[in-house]
């Protein structure tokens, strides 16, 4: 187990590198960049996306960042070229290189010294450097580090995470068993219809209806809009039970908004797992030496069935945490992991894009790991090394 633990360990680095190359060359492809997205702000013209609907950068030119016409940005009409090189020089699309007889700090204003654009892949090659030692660099809009900013919004998603995949096994445990027992009863029937609607049934839409119903889109306002928690000037006053109660409040929205597909999933496989264990011969010798049926149940059937639901949990976590983060906390204001990265994709700020993609994937591989050894913990008859259960 040790050596395959390991194994699995050494293959998280291509892993990670793999998919940082693909986003990589893929950002390559997406026109504008934060150098258009500054020029546009100083410029008034609107979103840099509407000047570049046109056209993509140049393969390897360094990220979809410094699409050009005639020798400058289709932004930059008026501005002078010194500025546009600082630009670049700040977000690391650029680097300043003097002649091999100049001495002291590089600098633009020497005659020896000039603004050269770094190649794309090198500029990957060293951020890969940076990432394997977890630098992530500094943000490009924010005064933060990318490092800080992550840990900063982490717990939000986190909490939307375990809260999501807590109750939906809560649920779906409890209700997949009752459908097992009862299959083909009317209930059984009834249950599954509410189970396919709440399944088709995107999340983001289920959350816009509970917006629209719960909090004050329309109807009624029981429930806050933004935020895990009141403002600060409120947190402070309230008592430990009061501080308590108004986080449920808070979270109640986007936790039901999240789990509306996730129990729908695991109830099905729960009933599904049980009826297949119901069916074997030691169930029907456990019932022949005269045990009752809930002794047959929940004394027999119960280890076995749920060992793929429970080995699951933490893959069902990381596809709450990846799937439902993004559009929940966008459309609740939550400040969480999620969002930052949305909100780093609109304005192109490279570093909080790379470095929340990398944290992402980090967590879904160690996870992934997680979930093998997990299985073995439930069911010590599963050994990966000789790949035989």
């Amino acid at each position: 187990m040790g050596a395959y633990i390991l194994r699995r360990l050494l293959l998280i680095i291509p892993t990670l590198l793999g998919i940082m190359v693909i986003n990589f060359v893929l950002i390559q492809q997406v026109p504008g960049g934060p150098v258009d997205q500054v020029l546009a702000q100083l410029e008034g013209e609107g979103d840099a996306f509407d000047r570049f609907s046109g056209g993509g950068s140049e393969a390897g030119g360094g990220g979809g960042d410094l699409e050009r016409a005639g020798g400058t940005y289709q932004g930059a009409r008026g501005l002078p070229e010194r500025f546009i090189e600082e630009l670049e020089i700040t977000f690391n699309f650029a680097r300043i290189v003097c002649d091999p007889g100049y001495e002291g700090e590089p600098d633009l204003d020497a005659e020896e010294c000039r603004s050269e654009r770094i190649p794309g892949i090198e500029r990957f090659f060293l951020m890969m450097w940076d990432y394997l030692r977890f630098d992530f660099g500094q943000s490009f809009f924010h005064s933060e580090s990318v490092v800080e900013l992550v840990v900063q919004k982490m717990p939000v998603s986190i909490t939307l995470g375990l809260w999501t995949t807590v109750i939906a096994y809560l649920v779906s445990i409890p209700l997949g068993i009752r459908k097992a027992v009862k299959d083909g009863t009317r209930f059984d029937t009834a249950t599954s219809g509410v189970i396919i609607v709440a399944y088709a049934i995107p999340g983001f839409l289920f959350a816009i209806m509970l917006l629209v119903l719960f909090a004050g889109g329309r109807y009624l306002q029981w429930f806050p809009l933004r935020g895990l928690t009141s403002p600060a000037d409120v947190w402070e006053t309230l008592s430990w039970w009061q501080k308590i109660i108004d986080y449920f409040w808070h979270i109640a929205l986007p936790v039901l908004a999240s789990t509306i597909s996730a129990f729908a999933t695991l109830t099905l496989l729960t009933k599904n797992s049980f009826l297949e264990e119901i069916k074997k011969q030691y169930v029907m010798t456990a019932r022949a030496k005269g045990l009752t049926e809930r002794r047959v149940l929940y004394g027999h059937v119960f280890r076995n069935a749920m060992l793929i639901v429970i080995a699951g949990f933490p893959a069902v976590f990381v596809s709450v945490f990846f799937g439902g983060s993004l559009i929940i906390e966008t459309i609740f204001t939550l400040d969480g992991l999620g969002r930052l990265g949305f909100e780093a994709v609109v304005n192109r700020n490279y570093p909080v894009v790379f470095g929340t993609l990398f944290v992402f994937s980090l967590i879904g591989l160690v996870v992934g790991l997680l979930s093998d050894l997990m299985y073995i913990w439930i069911d010590p008859r599963i050994d990966f090394e000789t790949r035989e259960t």
